[in-house]
């Protein structure tokens, strides 16, 4: 371990859960009020876009597949430079990272709904401003992912992350009704508008935060080797690397969940656009449950970690057999509380995990493999979905991150001692 990069502390378990009023403990600081504000505006419109986005896809050539080149192209530029992405959020100020990356979405935004509007859009204009924007988000998401801990520090890092997830839950619960409603009334194009407006909000946020009040991690001097230092030091250690195997399976195929939603809406269930939109509400329902439960966790483990994807794999190829649409709406309910529980607990890991001096190129892998996975995983879904069906599409998509998980928990009990069973009730003790 160099001296640039000391060893982390131990991760914290509470003896107790937390208590009830203190589920909302990281809003009592100033700058994440303006943070968590700026965040339920901007993943609500980011919601009502990705609705009009997939469906507009959709409606222009008729193939799921189109929407799953889509979600690749968006998310292709980070599976590329993400790494790049993490070692300039070491480099320099997340804030101001932020606030550019927000912009450069507010312009590409209000393109897509000129477009739109205008009657000129076609689906090779949607792929490359998909594509710019992934650009945008290389920079934005492992500057966003890291920047939490300089907003409320170290000791409210885990509930602030929770909260974090929740209140983008909320915007994600809102803004696929809200866009599915839009499409239907008056089309796509206002939703690209509003996501336009509500980015430069998120800027403005941002703008009105107290800098003296940021716990800034020192910036990393530039030097070689820093990209390498931070894949190493992900390798390292057994808290990160299991993680990220799992994850790499769950953003490959359950991540991928958009895709696999369009064809129910279209092909199956045959509920349209609003339903469509009604689809992902209600995985958001699930999750935003998911994010407060998150909050009140004694702590966070590699066996959670594990157990979570086991559990979110199980319950998503459950969803891929259900018959009829009111047993598949249940289950998209419990999928998006399973996803949620999962997602905090590996992203909180991973960060309570790494030393905040490569912090930000250790969430770069996170988010490689969280968001690149998705460029991969967006056109397999869909060459399976036009080929098998729908139904089949979403047994595998829960399929695969299960097998994973299992086996991650089987090397893990090899190289640790204990047995399946106790590794899994240790896992829900923490979590529950």
């Amino acid at each position: 371990m160099s001296a640039a990069n000391p060893p982390t502390e131990p991760l914290l378990t509470l003896d107790e859960r937390p208590r009830w009023r203190d589920m909302f403990a990281s809003l009592r600081v100033p700058n994440y009020r303006l943070y968590a504000t700026g965040q339920i505006v901007a993943t609500t419109a980011q919601g009502m876009q990705r609705i009009a986005q997939d469906w507009i896809v959709l409606q222009l050539s008729g193939n799921v597949a189109d929407v799953g080149v889509t979600v690749a192209l968006q998310f292709a530029p980070m599976l590329l430079f993400g790494l790049i992405g993490g070692v300039v959020a070491d480099r320099y100020p997340k804030r101001v990272i932020l606030q550019v990356t927000q912009s450069v979405t507010a312009l590409l935004a209000a393109t897509m709904s000129v477009l739109i509007l205008t009657g000129s859009i076609e689906v090779w204009m949607i792929w490359i401003i998909a594509t710019l924007g992934g650009f945008a988000t290389v920079l934005d998401n492992p500057a966003r992912q890291s920047f939490v801990s300089e907003v409320v520090g170290p000791a409210l890092l885990r509930n602030a992350l929770s909260l974090n997830s929740s209140t983008f839950q909320l915007g994600a619960l809102i803004g696929p009704a809200v866009g599915g409603v839009l499409l239907s009334a008056v089309g796509g194009g206002w939703s690209f508008a509003l996501n336009a407006l509500a980015c430069l909000g998120t800027v403005y946020a941002l703008s009105r935060m107290n800098p003296a009040q940021l716990i800034a991690a020192p910036p990393a001097t530039r030097r070689k080797g820093q990209l390498r230092e931070g894949l190493e030091y992900a390798a390292r250690k057994d808290e990160i690397r299991f993680t990220l195997v799992v994850l790499c399976a769950v953003s490959l195929f359950i991540y991928t969940m958009p895709v696999l939603l369009t064809a129910y809406a279209d092909h199956v269930f045959r509920v349209g656009p609003s339903g469509y939109g009604i689809f992902n509400s209600l995985v958001a329902v699930g999750a935003l449950s998911g994010a407060l439960l998150s909050t009140r966790r004694r702590g966070v483990s590699l066996r959670l970690v594990i157990v979570g994807g086991a559990i979110l794999g199980l319950v998503q190829g459950l969803a891929g057999i259900a018959p009829q649409i009111v047993p598949f709406a249940i289950l998209l309910i419990g999928a998006g509380m399973a996803q949620l529980l999962y997602f905090t607990a590996s992203n909180s890991l991973v960060q309570m995990s790494s030393n905040i001096a490569i912090r930000g190129r250790v969430m770069g892998v996170f988010v490689l493999i969280q968001l690149g996975g998705q460029s991969i995983g967006g056109p397999i879904m869909g060459q399976i979905v036009d080929r098998f069906g729908a139904h089949t599409g979403m047994v595998v998509s829960g399929a695969v991150p299960l097998l994973v998980s299992l086996v991650a928990g089987a090397v893990l009990v090899k190289r640790r001692g204990g047995s399946l069973v106790r590794v899994a009730r240790r896992a829900v003790h923490l979590g529950v």
